[in-house]
């Protein structure tokens, strides 16, 4: 995942450790890179930037839908960057914080920021330099898990944690599932809007996407959820630099 200089040793050596996922579903990467291949449109080759693109297969899978366009994988964890050179031609490291990404003030036309967004230490300062790299009226398309997904809202009443919050790098507690995977912060689909509207984008879509990790007997419930994004597990926003 895309980190900085700034954090903690045991954090950053936590996002170096291999057993930490550095991939999500391949769902939430195909709506994605629909929603970016279509507004796109018929735009000549672009320069897209998969910031923080884990092991690379959600840009592989991305890259059918984006024909002619040079997706460029970049990624703080040289232990992802490893993985990463097996699916792309492009993955080089890069930071949002600290010395900033490798790359010119309006150098790339589409940033897919895919589950990065709630494992940051500085989100504001990670958008900022987003838009540094992003041309005018160039594309964001970013995901992050859904605070208020529907099963949230009932785990809450209960008492429990909700599904995607971590109250520790160590080991799971007060939720369902067993992965620890080093969230930091949580949005709901109002929030996050008004996050990257004050960061000096203008929201054109918001859509939602299954988890993967969600029971199998509750999956059906969870693609129809996706038609209330305020509900998805997933949040998909795109939005434009202005």
């Amino acid at each position: 995942m895309t980190s900085t200089e700034q954090l903690p040793k045991d954090l950053r050596d936590f996002y170096e450790d291999p057993a930490v996922p550095v991939a999500s579903g391949t769902p939430r990467s195909l709506r994605q890179a629909r929603m970016l291949a279509a507004a796109l449109g018929t735009e000549r080759a672009r320069t897209i930037l998969d910031i923080g693109c884990g092991d690379g297969t959600a840009a592989a899978t991305a890259a059918p839908l984006l024909p002619g366009h040079r997706i460029i994988g970049v990624d703080w964890s040289q232990d992802a960057l490893k993985r990463a050179r097996a699916h792309l031609t492009y993955a080089i490291r890069g930071e949002l914080t600290g010395d900033g990404l490798p790359f010119g003030t309006g150098s790339a036309d589409a940033v897919l920021f895919s589950e990065v967004i709630e494992h940051l230490v500085d989100p504001d300062a990670a958008l900022d330099e987003i838009r540094r790299v992003l041309r005018p009226g160039g594309h964001l398309m970013l995901s992050t898990p859904n605070l208020a997904a529907w099963y949230n809202r009932a785990l809450l009443l209960a008492g429990v944690q909700p599904v995607f919050s971590e109250v520790s790098l160590r080991a799971v507690h007060g939720r369902p599932g067993r992965e620890v995977v080093g969230h930091l912060r949580l949005y709901t689909a109002r929030a996050l809007r008004e996050f990257v509207t004050a960061a000096g984008f203008e929201v054109v879509r918001l859509e939602g996407a299954p988890f993967h990790g969600v029971p199998r007997p509750l999956r059906p419930f969870d693609r129809l959820a996706c038609a209330r994004p305020s509900l998805a597990s997933i949040l998909l926003l795109h939005a434009r630099r202005t």
